[in-house]
């Protein structure tokens, strides 16, 4: 499997230097490589290092005109929310198309009580104004990934414990999902609603502080098909 991928990434880079030569044809998008390469890419690179690449790959490469485009249009999402959402960390990332996105991160003990999906009354507030700002930009597609530590359950061994966690952060990402959907948000709009568990930390679970950190949710905001369609089109602000 590791041979694969070397191989896999090498004929990704001979593909980036063929395309990148080939200037005249517009087939290379100029914000981050190809659809193509960038979905085989996330295949071979996002898996390992993040569960899932962010998005799924379109049939086609993207235009570098098209790939400005969703760039601006996704500086201003990501301006919005970092505005709206006090409580929530905002990030630029690349998508599965090398376009770029939008990551929004919620401590999960600001969304929940601990060991519980149940959404506390007080973070009710961020998320609402996160719903507007999905309504009002409704091309936006939305993946929605939930996290937890590595702590264990109360007479549970380690693998139950870690099955537990992998179910609580299944039903974190839905609820984020389905309250967002009761704020009017259309269920179209969610391509991929996630548990991973304990998988993928982002701090070191031996500290209480890293621990905390590693209690989240991630949403992702990237550019929907039909958002692509729409900068090719020129018709994208």
């Amino acid at each position: 499997m590791k041979n694969l991928k070397i191989a896999t990434m090498g004929l990704c880079l001979a593909m980036l230097v063929s395309c990148s030569t080939n200037t005249g044809s517009g087939s290379l998008i100029g914000a981050g490589g190809g659809a193509v390469l960038g979905g085989v890419l996330g295949a071979v690179i996002g898996k390992d290092a993040k569960g899932a690449a962010i998005g799924a790959a379109i049939g086609g490469a993207v235009g570098a005109g098209t790939g400005a485009l969703i760039g601006k249009h996704m500086d201003k999402v990501k301006a919005k929310a970092a505005a709206e959402m006090e409580n929530a960390k905002v990030e630029e990332v690349t998508d599965a198309n090398g376009l770029k996105a939008v990551k929004v991160t919620f401590d999960s003990g600001l969304l929940f009580a601990t060991s519980s999906a149940t959404l506390a009354s007080k973070s009710k507030n961020d998320l609402n104004d996160f719903a507007t700002l999905l309504k009002n930009d409704a091309d936006l597609a939305v993946d929605v990934q939930g996290y937890t530590d590595n702590q264990g359950w109360k007479n549970s061994t380690a693998e139950q414990s870690a099955q537990k966690n992998l179910n609580l952060s299944q039903q974190r990402a839905e609820s984020v999902k389905n309250y967002l959907t009761s704020q009017g948000v259309s269920y179209n709009q969610f391509k991929n609603v996630t548990g991973y568990g304990e998988q993928n930390p982002v701090a070191d679970n031996s500290t209480k502080a890293g621990q905390q950190a590693n209690r989240r949710v991630e949403v992702y905001l990237y550019a929907s098909e039909k958002m692509i369609e729409k900068a090719n089109n020129g018709e994208l602000n």
